[in-house]
């Protein structure tokens, strides 16, 4: 009956997430006695996730599921779920994570709750605390179904050492017929993606020109930043949409989310509130973004970033 995690891994490495809800799990496993199972698929190394917090590990390792598949995925956690007896399931927020929730909540007849942002208030009844209307508000979820599935807010619970040592068990689960197979997957490498950021560095149309993002990824490089921009940025091709920050692009859950030159449409703080510290720089003070932010500079930005990339460069030297 141990609490059941699935973590996600990338050519063989845990990502970040995969981290942050072992610990998750674990602080649950704590409050209902007892112990975490990890699911793993085609990962190298798994000794990591017992220094946060899981007991066991069941490796799958199949070339079918080399490449993330919602069907297949949801199938082999499902009966991973069904093996260990868990009545609770907990994934990230990751994109593949939103695939997966319903069909795992089909599949193990289990009640779905997203966007969480903290452990457990109580485990009986199972009751945690949510995100809602886009970041703006909280609010406690009761799931009262036997099997519960958790999907838990990136960044909002951290990642928490636990040191244990996992065993690991390989796990043969039965693959249903994927109709859908993805033949590759090409990516942008040497960059920190803003899915995995920490930190981003985003800005707007008040750069005037894409001749002008020199500066923005000088500073994200020194912060070891994600580079992001406003919609209308990549509507008009200064920056290819992958970066498009809002409701109508990529959601961002920073732990520092810098915004420079972008006045802050409502679209675009509906993407950026779960971040948990928003630095604002803009030349208008009457920008709405400065209501959303907790510190702001006005000024401009062909002046600030500059002197804020120097004082960060010599920060940096001195440590």
């Amino acid at each position: 009956m141990s609490v059941l995690v699935y973590t996600e891994s990338e050519q063989g490495k845990f990502k970040k997430t995969a981290l942050e809800v072992a610990s998750y799990a674990k602080a649950v496993a704590e409050q209902m006695g007892t112990t975490v199972t990890a699911i793993t698929f085609n990962a190298d190394d798994t000794s990591v996730l017992g220094n946060h917090g899981v007991d066991k590990v069941l490796k799958v390792t199949s070339s079918e599921l080399e490449k993330f598949n919602a069907n297949g995925y949801a199938s082999a956690i499902s009966q991973a779920a069904k093996k260990e007896g868990s009545k609770v399931v907990i994934l990230s927020s990751s994109a593949d994570s939103k695939y997966l929730a319903p069909l795992l909540a089909i599949n193990l007849d289990a009640g779905f709750a997203s966007n969480v942002v903290e452990a457990p208030s109580n485990v009986s009844p199972f009751t945690v605390k949510r995100t809602a209307f886009t970041n703006k508000a909280f609010n406690m979820t009761t799931i009262d179904t036997d099997v519960k599935l958790v999907g838990v807010s990136k960044n909002a619970y951290g990642v928490k050492e636990n040191a244990a040592s996992a065993t690991a068990e390989d796990f043969s689960p039965n693959i249903p017929e994927l109709g859908v197979h993805v033949d590759s997957v090409d990516k942008v490498t040497g960059q920190v993606t803003i899915a995995d950021a920490e930190i981003v560095v985003s800005a707007g149309r008040g750069l005037k020109g894409p001749e002008n993002w020199g500066m923005i990824e000088e500073l994200a490089e020194v912060l070891g930043a994600a580079t992001a921009c406003s919609k209308p940025v990549s509507d008009l091709g200064w920056r290819p949409h992958g970066e498009h920050v809002g409701q109508t692009g990529k959601p961002v859950a920073a732990n520092l989310y810098i915004a420079v030159g972008i006045s802050g449409a409502i679209q675009h703080l509906a993407g950026i509130n779960a971040s948990k510290v928003k630095v604002v720089i803009n030349t208008d003070p009457e920008a709405p973004f400065f209501k959303a932010a907790d510190y702001g500079i006005v000024g401009d930005a062909f002046e600030v970033v500059p002197k804020l990339i120097e004082k960060l460069k010599e920060f940096k030297a001195q440590q």
